[in-house]
């Protein structure tokens, strides 16, 4: 299977400091790393329809998906409050992206909840791409390796891969889902850093991704 790329696909490994030097910074600019270590992983997986638990004062977006598209979390719990309230906000941020894909609606209030800046950006343009294409979504993708560094108690820097080979674009009017053969390309590494805000939401501010990449597939 391949979904759309990202617009923002490149090679990971050849942005790694900078993602890190951005945080350090508080500027938005740079994005990346291939590296990232410092997360206590936990060993319970995590299938995501409807909306999850993500922790926090604001007044969090309730998000639905369809009954064929699901999103599944292996090891994305860590035992810390923080970091758990980071990762539960990006699963609630992958949710929204697959719930703006599906109702075609690239200015998605979630969307501008879970993003900010350039990755907002990003993300609207990808959304954007299904529209005009008139494609959706189908299937299941699973999310595993979470790899957090927490650069400060409002910032961090996350990666992650996908798994979807079991995860299909469809045709709008005939509703017939893509099978595109599984290959290497099937399997997506991403980089994120992620800041949080004066209302407790962990928001994605810089997305970078990368098919095939070797952390993914091996």
């Amino acid at each position: 299977m391949k979904r759309r790329p990202l617009p923002a696909a490149a090679a990971l490994t050849a942005t790694a400091a900078l993602l890190l030097a951005g945080c350090g910074s508080g500027t938005d600019s740079s994005k990346g790393n291939d590296k990232i270590t410092g997360a206590d992983q936990g060993k319970t997986n995590d299938t995501s329809s409807p909306s999850g638990s993500a922790s926090g004062a604001a007044k969090r977006p309730k998000i639905a998906l369809p009954s064929d598209v699901k999103n599944v979390f292996e090891n994305w719990k860590t035992g810390d409050a923080t970091k758990d309230a980071l990762l539960g906000d990006v699963k609630e941020r992958i949710n929204a992206t697959d719930a703006a894909i599906v109702a075609g609606n690239p200015g998605s209030e979630a969307l501008k909840f879970y993003y900010k800046g350039e990755a907002l950006s990003g993300a609207a343009e990808w959304i954007q791409g299904y529209v005009d294409d008139g494609k959706s979504i189908t299937g299941t993708v699973r999310f595993y390796n979470p790899d957090l560094l927490m650069v400060d108690k409002d910032t961090a820097a996350l990666a992650y891969c996908a798994d979807e080979s079991k995860a299909f674009d469809k045709d709008r009017k005939n509703d017939k889902a893509e099978k595109d053969p599984v290959t290497k390309d099937s399997y997506v590494a991403y980089n994120t850093r992620v800041q949080r805000t004066e209302q407790g939401v962990w928001q994605t501010t810089s997305l970078l991704s990368d098919r095939g990449n070797a952390k993914c597939t091996s």
